[in-house]
């Protein structure tokens, strides 16, 4: 359950401020299908999630485990000073949008996440906690968490949130994550 709830957290934090956030709220301005707007999202975060997942499971297999701490704390150490470089907006490809509300989610959502923060946290924690499914569930309720509200209520929410206030929590969280798995394990 550790393995769930730690990825259910550490992405939906990590992903409030992000760039996929901001697609989401493209997304929802665009079309009005927030039904499908939303199956995109998750499909394509399931899919890049397993992905990721299945790559910090095979990582396990080739890392010796007495350096397992130090490596996942150090990167997690990493991720959260990242959090502090806001994100570039990337010009948005919307020829896509021709396809619908579901493709243009499932398709923008899945090359979003491609080296994305969220991407290289679930290897991480797949790697830290050796649990695929729990990992891939937990990082895909933590996306949906994050980006299903902005669907809905996007321009409202950002106006009201402080960024720099997210931003700096998350950073600490992860750094706080870091420091525990260098020192329990």
């Amino acid at each position: 359950m550790d393995a769930f709830l730690s990825s259910t957290l550490a992405i939906a934090i990590a992903e409030v401020g992000d760039k996929t956030q901001l697609l989401a709220l493209l997304l929802a301005a665009r079309f009005r299908q927030r039904g499908a707007i939303i199956a995109g999202i998750f499909i394509a975060t399931l899919v890049n999630h397993a992905l990721s997942a299945w790559l910090g499971q095979w990582l396990n297999d080739f890392i010796p485990a007495l350096w397992y701490p130090y490596i996942i704390g150090g990167i997690f150490i990493l991720l959260g000073l990242w959090l502090l470089v806001p994100d570039k907006e990337e010009p948005v490809a919307t020829g896509i949008f021709r396809y619908g509300a579901f493709v243009s989610a499932l398709v923008l959502f899945f090359i979003a996440e491609i080296a994305d923060k969220t991407q290289v946290a679930t290897v991480v924690l797949a790697a830290k906690y050796d649990n695929f499914t729990m990992v891939v569930m937990g990082s895909t309720l933590g996306m949906l968490i994050a980006n299903v509200p902005v669907v809905f209520a996007g321009r409202w929410l950002l106006k009201r949130i402080p960024m720099t206030l997210i931003h700096y929590s998350a950073c600490a969280l992860f750094i706080g994550l870091g420091v525990a798995t260098m020192v329990w394990g």
